[in-house]
């Protein structure tokens, strides 16, 4: 590819150059539609993913399809946006080039001109220092983390239907969710009315109902980032679905077969368990790392780079971060690490279009300043906790919210149909819909 066909010779406009289609950086891109300058998203995958609901594509309940949007199709109507389909492989910030790598043409070294540059790389799970337990704990980061996840589980069942060996059978129904914040509470929620609810009837030689679900988290409660009476609710709420919290445990260990818990007196407890899902801990893209170097900063232990009030690198106001990514030096020189939560990355890619806007007219933006609406996790079916601006709700006051919040900011009218037409039908009948094993393990 030549270079030209990037970024052009002689720009008329100023080109705005968006790292990343999540949450943060399509609010961004589309925040500019009708600037007068140039936008150029760049991602690694074409679609853009609403990861709140991925966790009901591992379980069966929405297809892939229904909580992914492509990005070309986003921005159709948006004519001063393109899609680059690359991997950022780093950043040149005295040339103001992005480096590019993984083209879909084969091409690789490429370099991607701009005058501002947004980088919103997201964030993806840490497993404290034990990458090799990925293999055998998949993530709920991503669409293919959710589909590995939900051939896992439904492959589980199969199993468990054909061991004839009691014990092996035991661990094939036991299923270990690693994390206590809303995904790892709602995946666990989900995994238990997969198993008692839409399953019960489908196998005859095993009784699903008989899965163990296990909620491990090293904390005192689940649902850490709401308040505690909130999170009590929800944890007798999936008791009563028949998951089994651990709280104050902490993984020690994955196997092929079986997971070492600690406990907080120190005694740990090998699980038979075939079937681990890793939703706790969480670590910045490594693109935070590589515009950390290419400014000559650091990042934090959890890879967050930090940059100013204003959403921008020290010394480069050219170039913003945001999102899971970074951490923000306050004026007053507090540092601030903000909730990896979908609402801050899109306030936050609504505040740098903003400012976009402001400095093309000459006009100076103040500081950006997270506006909290509140916390939403679902457990169940009718069961939900929400601590909205200080009101507390739970059950099914709760799960309505949930659901007209979720749809509400879900990508494409065509989704949000699916998506509801989904919901009713599995309400109605307790039914799963997308319960396909797309590959064997």
């Amino acid at each position: 590819m030549a270079r030209e066909s990037l970024s052009g010779s002689e720009p008329a406009r100023r080109r705005v150059v968006v790292v990343g289609g999540g949450f943060g950086g399509l609010q961004a891109a589309r925040k500019l539609g009708g600037a007068p300058v140039d936008v150029t998203l760049v991602d690694r995958q074409n679609f853009h993913l609403f990861q709140p609901l991925v966790y009901q594509v591992a379980t069966g309940a929405l297809s892939a399809a229904e909580v992914a949007a492509p990005l070309r199709g986003v921005f159709k109507r948006q004519a001063n946006v393109r899609v680059v389909l690359a991997e950022v492989s780093g950043f040149d910030l005295e040339r103001r080039q992005v480096l590019l790598d993984h083209l879909p043409n084969g091409a690789r070294g490429e370099r991607l001109d701009y005058d501002t540059l947004v980088v919103a790389g997201g964030s993806r799970y840490s497993y404290f220092g034990h990458d090799d337990w990925r293999e055998r704990a998949p993530e709920l980061k991503s669409l293919a983390g959710a589909l590995d996840i939900r051939n896992r589980i439904l492959t589980a069942f199969e199993a468990a239907e054909i061991e004839p060996d009691e014990e092996r059978r035991r661990s094939w129904l036991t299923f270990v969710v690693v994390g206590g914040g809303p995904t790892g509470v709602e995946m666990a929620g989900q995994i238990a009315e997969l198993a008692r609810e839409t399953l019960r009837r489908d196998f005859r030689h095993v009784d699903t109902r008989a899965a163990r679900v296990l909620l491990v988290e090293t904390a005192d409660r689940i649902l850490t980032g709401f308040p505690p009476s909130l999170s009590h609710k929800a944890e007798r709420s999936l008791e009563k679905l028949g998951v089994t919290p651990f709280v104050g445990h902490t993984v020690v260990d994955v196997g092929s077969a079986s997971v070492a818990i600690r406990s907080a007196n120190g005694e740990i407890e090998d699980v038979g368990a075939r079937t681990v899902i890793w939703a706790a801990g969480v670590a910045a893209s490594p693109l935070a790392a590589a515009l950390a170097s290419a400014a000559g900063s650091e990042v934090d232990r959890a890879g967050r780079l930090t940059v100013m009030a204003g959403l921008t690198l020290p010394d480069h106001p050219e170039v913003f971060a945001i999102g899971d990514m970074v951490r923000i030096a306050q004026r007053n020189g507090e540092i601030v690490a903000l909730p990896g939560l979908a609402p801050v990355a899109m306030q936050e890619g609504r505040y740098v279009a903003r400012a976009i806007r402001n400095r093309l007219g000459g006009r100076a933006t103040e500081d950006f300043k997270y506006v909290d609406k509140g916390n939403l996790a679902t457990i169940g079916r009718s069961k939900a906790v929400a601590d909205v601006k200080g009101i507390r709700i739970s059950g099914f006051p709760a799960w309505v919210t949930w659901l007209v919040v979720h749809l509400f900011y879900l990508i494409g009218f065509q989704n949000r149909l699916l998506v509801v037409t989904r919901w009713t039908f599995s309400f109605i009948t307790r039914g799963r819909g997308a319960r396909l094993i797309s590959e064997s393990r």
